[in-house]
C-alpha cells in the first residue's frame, strides 16, 4: 500500500496498523512510514546534531550518541551538508585570487545571488524575474512598503494580525508614522473571536469587505508564527484587490513550508527570511517578491547601485538604468558567504517539489496530531490523561507543518525536561510549545520519539511540581 496516497492521516495510520497487526501508536507504524517515504533520503543531506552536542542535554537520562529530536525548523533549519563545501570554495577563491573572485568561478561574487533565484522562485511559486535575494526580512519589508503603501486621507489603514510577529508590527507602525499618520487610527488589527485562538477566513474577508475603502494595504503573515495557522492567501488577495487594497504577505513561516503560488494568486508583494524552513543559517539572505504586473509601475523609493542594470552597472556614469520590478529594489551586492548556504539548501529543494513535500507534510503533521490526541487530553477535567491542547487549526489546509501545543502546567518546566532528553523545539510564554516536523528532513520516527519523550517529560514535570523530587 502507498501511505502517501492522500488518505486522511487517521485512515492511513489505521490501515498500516492493520497491515502490521499492531496499534496505530506503535513504533512499527513509524518505521513502516519511513521505509515507504520516497523523500526520506533528503535527510541525509543535512547535519542532525547528536544529543550529546546539545548544551541542555542530561546524558544520565538519554543516550548521547543518538541524533537529537530536531523539531524546530520553524526557528532555525538544519545545516545542509554542502554549505561547508561551498563556503570553503569561496574562502579559498578569496585567498588565492582576491578581487578576481568578483567575476570568476562557479559563483562570481558580483552576481552570485542571480544564479539561485530560479531555485528560490520554484519554492514560492513565482517567476525568476519576480524574485530577488537581498538584505534581511524586515529591511525588505520596509523597502517594499515604502513603494506599495500609498496612504491618502480617505484610505490610510494597514490591516494586519493583532498578534503579528513583533518586527512586522513595528515595521507597519513606523511606516504609518513616516507618512504622517497615527498608528492608533491607521493600524487595523484582526482579532480572533472571543474564546478562539485563530482567525476565521470568513472574518478576515468580512473586515476587508466592510473596511476596504479605508484600507490602503493588507499585510498579513502567510503562516502565523505563534498559532501555525496558514492563511488563505488566494482568497485574501482577491478580496483585498477587489476593494482597491494593495495585498502583501510576510512569508517567513510559509516559504519552504506551504505550497505557495505567489504569481498565480496575483499577490502584489511578499518577503521572507531564509533561515527557517529554507535552512540558510542564522541571519541568512532574505527574499522579496513583486508581481510582474507591477514591474513598470512600482518603483523603489530608495535607490542603490545594485538596482542598476547589470550590463551597464560598471560604467559608473551615475545615469541610472533601473532594472524593472523587484530587481530594481536591490541596494548593494550580496554577501557571498550568505549566498553559499542558501544555495546548498535550495539545491536540495530542487531534488523534489513543494507538492511532494506538502504531501509528506500533511501525513507527518497529521501523525503528530494523531499521537497527541491519543495520549493527551484537551479536557482539563479528564484525570487519566495529561492536558495538552492543540491551538493550530485541525483542518490540514489551514496549517503548515507546525502544531502549537498548549499546556495546563507551566511551559518552562516541560520545555526543560524535553531539552534534557535531547528534544530541540520552541517555547513561547506563557504556555505554548511550537513543534514543527519539517518534511525535508524530519522522519516519522522523530515524531514518535517526540511524543514518547513528551509523555516522560510531562510526568517528570508533574512530579517536580508536586514536590516529589
Amino acid at each position: 500500500m502507498d501511505p502517501f496516497d492522500g488518505s486522511t492521516p487517521s485512515d492511513t495510520l489505521k490501515r498500516v496498523a492493520t497491515l502490521l497487526g499492531c496499534s496505530p501508536t506503535s513504533a512499527g507504524v513509524a518505521a513502516y512510514l519511513d521505509k515507504h517515504d520516497k523523500l526520506s533520503h533528503l535527510r541525509e543531506q543535512f547535519l542532525v546534531p547528536k544529543i550529546s552536542d546539545l548544551p541542555p542535554s542530561d546524558l544520565s537520562l538519554v543516550d548521547g550518541e543518538q541524533e537529537c529530536i530536531y523539531l524546530v525548523g520553524n526557528s532555525l533549519g538544519l545545516q545542509p551538508k554542502m554549505a561547508r563545501k561551498y563556503l570553503e570554495e569561496e574562502l579559498e577563491k578569496w585567498a588565492k585570487t582576491g578581487v578576481h573572485g568578483h567575476t570568476e568561478g562557479s559563483r562570481p561574487w558580483a552576481w552570485a545571488e542571480n544564479n539561485i533565484e530560479e531555485l528560490m522562485a520554484n519554492v514560492v511559486g513565482a517567476k525568476p524575474e519576480e524574485v530577488a535575494l537581498m538584505n534581511g526580512l524586515t529591511v525588505n519589508l520596509h523597502l517594499l512598503m515604502l513603494s506599495f503603501y500609498r496612504p491618502t486621507a480617505a484610505r490610510h489603514k494597514i490591516l494586519l494580525e493583532s498578534k503579528a510577529f513583533p518586527s512586522d508590527h513595528y515595521a507597519v507602525e513606523s511606516q504609518i508614522r513616516l507618512r504622517g499618520f497615527d498608528p492608533e487610527k491607521s493600524m487595523l488589527l484582526l482579532q480572533p473571536r472571543l474564546g478562539e485562538e485563530t482567525l476565521r477566513t470568513a472574518d478576515i474577508l468580512r473586515v476587508i469587505e466592510q473596511e476596504g475603502d479605508s484600507i490602503a494595504m493588507v499585510m498579513l503573515s502567510g503562516v502565523q508564527y505563534y498559532t501555525g495557522q496558514l492563511f488563505d492567501m488566494a482568497a485574501i488577495t482577491e478580496a483585498g484587490q477587489r476593494k482597491g487594497c494593495c495585498v502583501g504577505f510576510d512569508c517567513a513561516h510559509a516559504a519552504g513550508n506551504a505550497e505557495l503560488k505567489l504569481h498565480e494568486w496575483g499577490v502584489d508583494f511578499a518577503c521572507w527570511c531564509s533561515y527557517k524552513y529554507l535552512n540558510s543559517g542564522a541571519g541568512g539572505l532574505a527574499g522579496a517578491f513583486i508581481h510582474e504586473k507591477h514591474k513598470d509601475t512600482i518603483k523603489p523609493a530608495l535607490l542603490g547601485w545594485w538596482g542598476h542594470d547589470l550590463k551597464t552597472r560598471f560604467k559608473m556614469n551615475n545615469v541610472l538604468e533601473l532594472q524593472p520590478g523587484v530587481s530594481g529594489f536591490r541596494l548593494s551586492n550580496q554577501p557571498i558567504l550568505l549566498v553559499c548556504p542558501l544555495q546548498a539548501s535550495l539545491e536540495v529543494f530542487n531534488q523534489t517539489s513543494m507538492q511532494a513535500l506538502r504531501r509528506k507534510s500533511l501525513l507527518l503533521t497529521g501523525y503528530l496530531e494523531y499521537l497527541s490526541r491519543h495520549y493527551f487530553s484537551e479536557d482539563p477535567a479528564q484525570p487519566d490523561k495529561p492536558y495538552v491542547r492543540i491551538i493550530t487549526p485541525s483542518d490540514p489546509q489551514q496549517r503548515g507543518c507546525q502544531l502549537s501545543l498548549c499546556f495546563s502546567i507551566h511551559i518552562k518546566k516541560v520545555f526543560q525536561e524535553l531539552e534534557k532528553r535531547g528534544v530541540a523545539c520552541d517555547m513561547r510564554e506563557p504556555s505554548v510549545l511550537r513543534i514543527a516536523p519539517v518534511p525535508l528532513y524530519n522522519s516519522f520516527n522523530d515524531v514518535h520519539r517526540f511524543i514518547q519523550t513528551l509523555r516522560t517529560a510531562l510526568t517528570a514535570s508533574i512530579i517536580s511540581k508536586n514536590g516529589i523530587y
